[in-house]
């Protein structure tokens, strides 16, 4: 990769050898020390990556001996050089692999602390396949490298900094024989096929790494029980906060509601405790959720020794959502009638495999995958529920996140969501909008801006948002939102602006999509080459998005009267590149906007009813798409 200034490695070194035709002689009466420098140069220009391995390693080190997460972090983000972050998670398994378990075990906390906030998930997924490409070399040092690797990787997905996804995907791009799928199919099987897989993954590395795990529980159970005797909310959130572990927070829920479940009593202090730690910030929504998921799974196994634990976790939940600390949408929401039991069985099935999707979402940024997901669920009456549940759960995460909820629901909306589903996914959002300010301090804003980025990339209309505050109380905050929103598209420049709210990344990609579109088709019109011009579509990663390649080619091929644009449409379809869902949809925007189009270009109907017949006759189009397409009707 460049950097600024210059080339890559040796780039300027070349540069200058080609003036240094005699070698500098330090003994000669004539030397000059002022012709150094050209070497010089030449020889400080290293590799970037080289200085970026070189300091990892000591960051690593430092950390393996102080054993200070926080320390590690600011020092790999004072590093800079993201870019190269997957090269990090490669070094640090590495050096460990070769140590005790104790640093095993560091390494694992480090990059479950590591995760999202200074590493992002895609360097997470490409450092682990580096680590597994470099299997082979690994287990040439180090002999029981493949299960301590396959451990690794369980671990990852077991602290959910890995979707479970990952390893059928690395495993179709790694050679069969190759060490890399070993790691794989060890981890399937050994690790995470067991029963009770999560708690065999996370105590394996027993002695005195597992203390750092194991003396955490100890201590949450400790400040928990102290807590249910002296009743100090304050001091207890004070020792939560002290622990310096906030992506373990959801063990602090589980076990508090284990004790109010085993000491009755103290249920009135536990609930206050855990609304107080979610009100100021100290357990986040997630953590919260993933506390009450985690103790829902071990339900059976606590009957055992709570034998109404099933009963009480179902009227502590109901408490806890009513009190607006725990997300609504983990159960269905406790102001609904409950009798339709099985209706709310469904529902409660069907969220809990939409966060799961969302998640994994959030981590492979794959939207043809989440879309396929979504059609296999085969409800799409629960639309509406998805576009909350994915909002709410961007809303708890980072920018990133909230980008990638923007352009998802713009894939959806072309793709299989209508507008009635949006409008009702966000009146479902707003109205419990009271409830998600409880756990997220900027909600009214948020949502404010996921609405005007909506309407920005025409997922809605402005009319859709006097809609939606129609079906609202004229009191509640939710309505606020949407007064807000309407304020902000109604600013000048505002559609720039929105559409780089959460700070441009993937999303502001469907602005920039369309630029690339344009110019790509230019080039290949004006002589360029069909296999550059489908390697730039492939390039652009937006699969979802091809319809616009269609739409706009098919303009174009109008504007300059001549056919090549249709062998590049062949070609793509030949591929696979452009599918036949994109190809009619694309072919579909045209006869929606044909009277437009006819009053810039005169013969556009003649010329659409040739392209119609023509991908007719190619097999391009579904047959749905009918042969009435001239007319311009549906």
């Amino acid at each position: 990769m460049a950097t600024e200034g210059g080339g890559g490695k040796g780039t300027w070194g070349k540069l200058l050898d080609a003036d240094s035709e005699s070698p500098i002689d330090r003994n000669d009466p004539n030397y000059d020390s002022g012709e150094e420098p050209y070497q010089l140069v030449g020889s400080t220009i290293t590799d970037p990556l080289d200085e970026y391995k070189k300091a990892v390693v000591s960051i690593i080190e430092e950390y393996f001996s102080t054993g200070d997460v926080a320390l590690a972090a600011s020092d790999l983000k004072e590093l800079g050089s993201s870019e190269y972050h997957s090269y990090f998670i490669k070094r640090l398994v590495s050096i460990a692999l070769d140590r005790h378990d104790k640093e095993k075990e560091m390494a694992s906390v480090l990059l479950s602390s590591l995760y999202a906030d200074v590493i992002s998930p895609i360097q997470i997924r490409d450092g682990f396949f580096i680590l597994l490409e470099s299997a082979d070399d690994l287990a040439v040092d180090i002999l029981d490298a493949v299960d301590i690797l396959a451990l690794f990787l369980a671990r990852a997905v077991v602290d959910d900094i890995l979707p479970p996804a990952f390893l059928t995907r690395a495993k179709k791009a790694l050679p069969e024989s190759s060490k890399g799928v070993q790691v794989i199919q060890t981890a399937e099987k050994s690790y995470l096929s067991a029963p009770h897989h999560a708690e065999l993954v996370e105590r394996r590395w027993g002695g005195s790494t597992h203390i750092t795990v194991e003396e955490m529980k100890k201590k949450i159970s400790g400040l928990l029980r102290e807590y249910v005797e002296n009743g100090d909310t304050f001091e207890a959130c004070r020792c939560i906060r002290e622990l310096g572990v906030s992506f373990f927070h959801h063990e602090v829920v589980k076990r508090a509601l284990i004790l109010a479940m085993d000491i009755r009593t103290s249920e009135p202090l536990i609930m206050k405790l855990l609304k107080e730690a979610a009100e100021e910030g100290l357990i986040s929504s997630s953590q919260m959720v993933k506390g009450f998921s985690r103790l829902a799974e071990t339900l059976d196994d606590l009957a055992l020794d709570i034998p109404s634990a099933n009963t009480l976790f179902e009227s502590l939940v109901p408490k806890a959502i009513s009190e607006g600390w725990l997300d609504a949408s983990f159960l269905k929401s406790s102001g609904e009638d409950g009798g339709v039991r099985a209706e709310d069985e469904k529902v409660k099935q069907y969220k809990k495999e939409i966060v799961a999707i969302i998640h994994e979402y959030f981590l492979s940024d794959d939207i043809p995958e989440l879309i396929r997901s979504l059609e296999d669920l085969g409800v799409p009456e629960y639309n509406p529920l998805f576009l909350k549940k994915l909002i709410t759960l961007a809303m708890d995460r980072k920018n990133r996140e909230k980008e990638m909820a923007s352009v998802l629901l713009s894939a959806l909306h072309i793709e299989i969501f209508s507008t009635e589903d949006i409008v009702n996914g966000f009146v479902l959002l707003l109205e419990s909008a009271e409830d998600t300010e409880l756990d997220i301090l900027d909600a009214s804003n948020e949502l404010a801006l996921f609405l005007a980025r909506a309407v920005i990339d025409d997922v809605l209309a402005p009319l859709n948002l006097e809609e939606i505050g129609s079906k609202l109380r004229p009191d509640c905050s939710g309505s606020e939102t949407v007064r807000m929103a309407q304020s902000l598209i109604s600013a000048r420049h505002a559609g720039e602006r929105i559409l780089r709210c959460w700070g441009g990344g993937t999303g502001w990609a469907v602005e920039d999509a369309k630029d690339k579109i344009a110019k790509l088709l230019e080039e290949y019109e004006s002589g360029g080459v069909v296999s550059e011009a489908c390697q730039c579509i492939r390039d652009l990663g937006m699969p979802f998005f091809n319809h616009e390649v269609v739409k706009k080619a098919l303009v174009m091929a109008m504007e300059k009267k001549n056919d090549r644009m249709l062998h590049l449409l062949q070609e793509c379809f030949n591929e696979g590149l452009i599918t036949i869902n994109q190809m009619t949809k694309g072919f579909t925007r045209i006869k929606d906007g044909l009277d437009d189009l006819a009053l810039d270009i005169p013969n556009a109907r003649e010329k659409f009813s040739f392209y119609v017949e023509h991908a007719q006759e190619k097999g391009w189009l579904l047959p749905s798409f009918g042969s009435s397409a001239a007319d311009g009707s549906h």
